[in-house]
């Protein structure tokens, strides 16, 4: 499809001046738009995957494309959607405050609204939280994170874990344990290391060289959805706090009651030094982010007048930002969605855990309330086995891209593999999906289950490797 051209005068200016109208003349035409001045790869494994979908219209846990076909997301926008897509209560709420004409941003000055959710986020965390800096994204909260973690201890390393997922710019790059995202970016930050998760051992040996500013880690990974052991946490802490380190951790994911409680942590009574939070918190309507922190780690930061401004962002705490984090807040709070998905995420397991019985391709199905993982791996027989290793040599984890494909070609599910070179299924779904859809997928994902693995047990030669062909040319 062409993209638009200058008008005739050869400016660039719009023709229309009016965004609605100017989005709605131009539908069908973000793919289009999208080689041309943005990331044009991206594109291509959108097409290769045949997701490249023309959406015009988000509702609740929905996505509407130019047909009018209604695809149900549990992609979510990697969680931003927690409350679903335009929240009826957030949606007004904006409204109202744009309508106010919010004095936002005045720099050398206070705002009313950044002080209440800041209050709000500090009362909702644990007791050793008591402030909080505001931001625009997760990645923001994270490089504030390492910033005051090195100020406050006046140490220089930082450990992180082994797939762990914080980020993209270069601080929080530097704390990523995923090399697809490193490769080519170095030298990153020095002194970062990395420890497995889950292993305490490792942590300890490398608090004991005294120089450990912090420890920074996801209650549960968002990379495979690996899920903290019940210890892990609390045992973390008590190391970090005996080395003179302090214990970061990520909930910009996990956060706002995506695992049945409002933060992860609370299902283990941790008590960290600082918690980074983004993604649900505006309702999707505006980048935000938070980073709560103890009033020991603020007072060794901004420890004078003159240090007052050492770290900031110039658009945190806006007033947009600070309100659609409020009326988020408030919709979670009125509709009590914490609770709704400790029972929607209970159901989730029990609908999906017999698959683990029913198909051999199924290894393993984990998760915390509506944060989900499916691991699939290769069945017994020698016959699958073969198929399946053929497929995987195309790409590793090529497989469950035979999955999450069919579930949004065939049933217009939208699913996520759960990393690189990673046979892990995973879905976040909204907080407020109704009961029906989630049974929908769970007897969709049974059905695309099912052809994956009779595909293998027969041992059909080209099963999976047109698409791997295609991954391949795309490159």
């Amino acid at each position: 499809m062409a993209v638009p051209a200058p008008n005739s005068s050869g400016s660039h200016k719009p023709e229309i001046n009016d965004v609605a109208k100017l989005r709605a003349a131009h539908s069908g035409m973000g793919l289009a738009l999208n080689q041309r001045y943005l990331n044009r790869q991206l594109g291509r494994v959108l097409q290769t995957l045949d997701f490249d979908r023309e959406w015009v219209r988000g509702e609740g846990p929905y996505l509407i494309d130019t047909r009018g076909q209604r695809y149900l997301d549990l992609y979510a926008g990697y969680g931003v959607f927690g409350l679903g897509r335009n929240h009826p209560f957030v949606k007004a709420q904006m409204h109202a405050l744009l309508d106010s004409d919010p004095p936002s941003l005045p720099q050398l000055g206070t705002s009313t609204l950044a002080g209440l959710l800041a209050q709000s986020l500090v009362q909702r965390a644990p007791r050793s939280i008591d402030a909080a800096l505001l931001t625009s994204s997760g990645t923001e909260s994270v490089e504030g994170a390492l910033k005051l973690a090195r100020a406050a201890t006046g140490r220089p390393r930082i450990l992180f874990c082994e797939r762990g997922f914080h980020g993209l710019t270069y601080g929080s790059l530097s704390v990523n344990g995923n090399e697809e995202f490193r490769e080519r970016f170095g030298p990153l930050l020095p002194g970062c290391e990395a420890v497995p998760f889950g292993d305490i051992e490792a942590l300890e040996r490398e608090l004991d060289s005294g120089d450990v500013a912090a420890f920074i880690v996801e209650p549960i990974q968002g990379k495979g959805v690996y899920v903290a052991p019940d210890w892990y946490l609390a045992a973390a802490q008590e190391r970090c706090h005996a080395a003179g380190a302090l214990l970061i951790l990520d909930e910009v994911q996990t956060g706002l009651g995506r695992t049945g409680r409002f933060l992860a942590l609370e299902h283990w009574d941790v008590q960290p030094d600082m918690i980074t939070l983004s993604k649900a918190l505006s309702g999707g309507y505006v980048p935000v982010g938070a980073l709560l922190a103890s009033r020991a780690v603020f007072d060794a930061t901004f420890d004078s007048m003159e240090r007052s401004v050492v770290h900031g962002s110039t658009f945190g705490g806006n007033d947009f930002a600070a309100g659609a984090g409020l009326a988020s807040l408030m919709a979670i709070d009125q509709e009590e969605l914490v609770e709704r998905a400790r029972r929607l995420g209970g159901l989730l397991m029990e609908l999906t855990h017999p698959l683990l019985e029913r198909f051999e391709i199924v290894h393993d199905i984990r998760g915390l309330g509506l944060m989900w993982g499916l691991e699939l791996g290769p069945p017994s027989g020698r016959i699958g086995r073969r198929v399946w290793e053929a497929i995987e040599r195309r790409q590793p984890g090529l497989f469950a891209q035979l999955i999450t494909v069919p579930l949004f070609r065939e049933h217009r599910i939208l699913t996520q593999v759960a990393g690189h070179h990673m046979n892990v299924i995973k879905a976040l779904p909204p907080l407020t999906i109704p009961e029906e859809e989630l049974r929908r997928f769970v007897s969709a994902l049974e059905h695309v289950l099912a052809e994956a693995e009779s595909g293998l047990l027969r041992g059909y030669a080209n099963f999976g490797l047109d698409l791997g062909r295609r991954l391949l040319f795309a490159r």
